[in-house]
This record gives structure tokens, C-alpha cells and sequence, in this order.
């Protein structure tokens, strides 16, 4: 071998003509882009990650209230304890009724007011700006307001069933037929803004093209709903309608102002629940046993309800 000839073969394998180079270039590029990613993954790391795997591994210990108390590792013994525990599934089961009973409305009238604010109408900037307006109040005002239109003697509901001729009214928070209903009308109202923001989205990315095609071939209303409107806004259906069933068993707030979980415990969601055992009762180890229990079977309802819809072709 030559001189020159050893000195090509080196030259083409050199640290930025070979393979050694395209590694070294790819390993700078995947540096910086987690350099550049990391600010945003540090708050997430911080706040989210690490309070889920402090609870998970709470929930395998007997940590109760109380400094001088030593916490000790008791395995599973909480979820076996969860098993048998009648008032923690009937909680579950008024939580997935309370889910479904505030996603479906809320979808149904959030697509009719979408499809209303999508229109052009007169004013429509008002309508758009008046429909937001539950989504910009916390939800611990929307309980107290309310409190005050469910009262029993001054509120606006049954002072209307008054002037109406339809009875004296009602207790609406504390009859046990009337509490979970009364609640989910109060979250499907303080839900509906941010869903009918989504669909509204939806409906203004779908091609006008396409509805004039479909009205000059004689398609009515619904047909053009069903062919052209309804495809283009599926994914979005499908994203905030999971989002929903999520945030709305998650719920809380709304639910601990207007009943507290009453009464008799027909209100109590799965989250109420678990606080009361938390920090009514000290029961931490035991809490947090019940979180990893509603995180894992929410997970599965959401696994199978997606796969079914996007497997069965349904986000095309």
C-alpha cells in the first residue's frame, strides 16, 4: 500500500466524511434538541411524574396523619382492603354515572350551540363571546351561583315553579332522587364552553367547498351534516369527548361546594371519597390505594374506548 493510497482511505473515513461522522453529527443534534426540550420536561418531571410515583408507592404503605407516627411498608394490603370495600365501589359506580351523564349532554349541546355559532348570524361575535363565559369562572363560583338558583326557599328555580302554578318546589340538593341530577346539570353548564370552543374549531377548518358541492348535488342540512360535516370533525369529536370523561370523573370542586358528597353519599364521586379519606380521616396510604385503583381502571375504559373507534377506522 502506498502512502497516498493509505492516506485516501483515511481522508474517507474521517470524522466528518463517514459513518463515524454522521454519528457524531446525529449525536450533537439529539443533544440539542433535549437541551431545548428540557425547560419544558423539568416542570413536568417536578410537578406530575414525581407526585404519581410518590402516590403509587404510598399506596403500598400504611402512611397515616400524624408527625410521630412511623409509616411502614404493608404491601397490598390497601388494594386487597379496596376490594371489599362496598362504599368505595358504590363511589365509583355514582362517579361513572356522573361522567357519563355530564359528557353525553354536554357533547350533544355543545355540537348544536358549535353548529349555531358557526352560522353567519348578526352579532355573532357577542353569541361566541357570551358562550365562554362559564368557562372563565372558577368552579368554585359556578358552585356557590348555583347553591343560590337550587335553594330551596329563595332560589330562582323553584321561585319560578311558584309564579308558574307548578307546586311549592323542592329541596333540589339534598333530596336523594334529586341531588346527582341537579349536579350534573350544574357540570354539563360549566362544561359545555371549552367543548363547543373545540368543535367550533373543528367546523371552521372544514372546507366551505365541500358543503356548496354537496348543496348544488341536492343534499339537504343533515345529509351535508352526515357527509361532509361530521367525517372532518370526528378526530375532534373523539379527542374532546375522551377529555372530558376524563376531567369529569376527575371532578371535584363543582361537586364538594354544591353537596359535599351528600347527601347520604349519593353525590360522592371517587375523588371526594378519596379525600375524605385522606385528610378527614388520615388515611393516606389507603388514599392513595384508591387513586392508583381509579387512574388504572380509567386507563382501561379509555384504552379499549379508543382502540375501538380508531381501530374500527372512525378517525378517517
Amino acid at each position: 500500500m502506498t502512502l497516498a493510497t493509505a492516506t485516501v482511505r483515511t481522508g474517507s473515513r474521517g470524522p466528518t466524511g463517514g459513518p463515524h461522522g454522521k454519528r457524531i453529527r446525529t449525536t450533537g443534534r439529539s443533544a440539542g434538541t433535549w437541551f431545548l426540550v428540557l425547560p419544558a420536561l423539568i416542570p413536568i418531571l417536578i410537578l406530575s411524574v414525581g407526585p404519581l410515583l410518590y402516590g403509587i408507592a404510598l399506596a403500598f404503605t400504611d402512611a397515616q396523619s400524624g408527625r410521630t407516627r412511623s409509616t411502614q411498608w404493608v404491601g397490598g394490603l390497601n388494594f386487597q382492603d379496596l376490594l371489599h370495600d362496598a362504599l368505595f365501589w358504590d363511589s365509583f359506580r355514582i362517579g361513572l354515572l356522573w361522567a357519563l351523564g355530564v359528557t353525553v349532554p354536554q357533547f350533544v349541546l355543545s355540537l348544536g350551540l358549535a353548529l349555531l355559532l358557526n352560522q353567519n348570524l348578526r352579532l355573532r361575535w357577542l353569541a361566541r363571546a357570551l358562550a365562554i363565559i362559564p368557562w372563565a369562572m372558577p368552579e368554585v363560583v359556578v358552585g356557590i351561583m348555583w347553591r343560590l338558583v337550587y335553594h330551596p326557599d329563595a332560589g330562582v328555580l323553584n321561585e319560578t315553579f311558584r309564579d308558574l302554578g307548578l307546586g311549592d318546589g323542592r329541596d333540589w340538593l339534598t333530596g336523594l332522587a334529586t341531588a346527582l341530577p341537579a349536579v350534573i346539570v350544574v357540570g354539563v353548564w360549566a362544561g359545555m364552553p371549552q367543548t363547543t370552543v373545540a368543535l367550533l374549531a373543528g367546523l371552521q377548518n372544514t372546507p366551505h367547498e365541500l358543503h356548496e358541492a354537496a348543496a348544488l348535488d341536492g343534499a339537504g342540512a343533515w345529509r351535508r351534516f352526515r357527509t361532509v360535516t361530521w367525517p372532518a370533525l370526528r378526530p375532534v369529536a373523539l379527542s374532546i369527548t375522551a377529555l372530558n370523561f376524563i376531567w369529569n370523573f376527575n371532578a371535584f370542586a363543582l361537586v364538594y361546594v354544591l353537596t359535599s358528597g351528600g347527601p347520604g353519599g349519593r353525590t360522592r364521586l371517587p375523588m371526594l371519597f378519596a379525600y375524605e379519606e385522606a385528610f378527614r380521616y388520615g388515611q393516606f396510604g389507603y388514599a392513595a390505594a384508591m387513586g392508583c385503583v381509579m387512574v388504572a381502571v380509567i386507563s382501561v375504559i379509555l384504552a379499549a374506548f379508543l382502540v375501538g373507534r380508531l381501530g374500527g377506522g372512525e378517525d378517517r
